[in-house]
């Protein structure tokens, strides 16, 4: 009686065939399925992409880029890795990139445009096969035409352009909803805390509490708002000037919750307490806004999903040349940092 071949070679290496005999197609048939081709039925697909859990296939990308003349590399220009905010983006593009059989060359521009287009040459230069940008000072010009020559997927923006897709989240929706939500607690007099003016999100943001406001009836005293740089020293820094100032206010929204950590230290080194005598509230949702002291209120703007969309239509630019790809909506998160004003309760400052 003839042995049975054993399923893996004495190597230890799965092959593409072997997923292929495992499932029952043909190799040409798994390598359609590795790289995204529509044309194959969900049947097959699901078939082969059970063969390549059970038999724990890794891809040979070298072999599929000589084959097709792509690397199966995505570049990624960031701004600070260091930030948290760019750690969970980073998170939820790897989380659908790597699956997808596509590594990543990142490079961080630090919000400088000469930089960033450095860092643009370098990722060209890896020859990568398309390019994620999150937000950056670049422009919208300078987009548009790269995105002539590869894919680019960029955040931040509301860009049209062929072989472009653009995640723009709604901040000034969400910078009003935070708002108001102060304002139905009871609060008139709301300090703000801007971003960096260079960036987009922060004038959106600061629209959004302007609007909230009106929509109120209530006047923007324009002494309550401090210009932050999203850091948390920038947060401390703009806090530090609004109270120097003297002026009555029952609560300080943040425009993001780094700004919010500096302002909640400087309150509590002035013998404020959150929020029997000021209610907070940050913005992005960052991990450890959960875990502050209080647990802070804030607006999630869901920053691995957000780095998973971009993702996913990174890979439908590749694959089809187009995304219809939203990015997800922001949502206020109601924790303790926030109180409810009683009638009868002075401003606390």
């Amino acid at each position: 009686m003839k042995r049975k071949k054993p399923l893996l070679p004495t190597s230890g290496e799965v092959t593409l065939g072997m997923v292929a005999a495992a499932s029952g197609v043909s190799p040409s048939t798994v390598s359609r399925v590795l790289s995204g081709a529509a044309q194959v039925s969900s049947d097959k697909a699901e078939r082969v992409r059970r063969a390549i859990d059970a038999l724990g296939f890794v891809p040979n990308t070298i072999a599929r880029a000589l084959a097709d003349g792509r690397t199966f590399n995505i570049g990624l220009l960031a701004q600070y890795f260091e930030s948290p905010f760019y750690a969970l983006m980073l998170r939820g593009i790897e989380e659908v990139l790597t699956p997808a059989g596509y590594g990543l060359v990142v490079a961080s521009g630090h919000w400088q445009p000469d930089e960033e287009q450095r860092c643009i040459a370098s990722l060209r230069s890896r020859r990568v096969d398309g390019i994620i940008v999150l937000t950056g000072g670049l422009s919208d010009e300078f987009l548009a035409a790269l995105a002539r020559e590869l894919p680019v997927v960029v955040t931040g923006r509301a860009l049209q352009a062929a072989g472009l897709h653009a995640l723009k989240t709604d901040d000034l929706e969400g910078a009003r909803v935070a708002t108001r939500h102060l304002i139905e607690r009871g609060h008139t007099r709301i300090a703000f805390i801007s971003g960096d003016p260079a960036h987009a999100d922060s004038s959106e943001r600061e629209r959004g509490y302007r609007t909230a406001l009106a929509e109120a009836g209530l006047t923007v005293d324009e002494s309550l708002i401090g210009g932050g740089n999203y850091c948390e020293v920038g947060g401390a820094a703009a806090m530090t000037r609004i109270l120097d100032l003297g002026l009555q206010f029952t609560a300080v929204f943040a425009a993001n919750d780094q700004m919010a950590a500096g302002a909640a230290r400087v309150l509590h080194s002035r013998g404020f307490r959150v929020p029997e005598d000021v209610s907070l509230v940050g913005y992005d949702d960052l991990l450890n806004t959960a875990h502050a002291s209080p647990p802070r209120t804030t607006v999630d703007v869901h920053i691995a999903e957000l780095g998973r969309r971009a993702a996913s239509a990174m890979l439908d630019l590749l694959r089809r040349g187009g995304s219809a790809i939203e990015p997800p909506l922001p949502q206020l998160i109601v924790r303790e940092s926030t109180r409810r004003l009683l009638p009868t309760v002075a401003s606390a400052c």
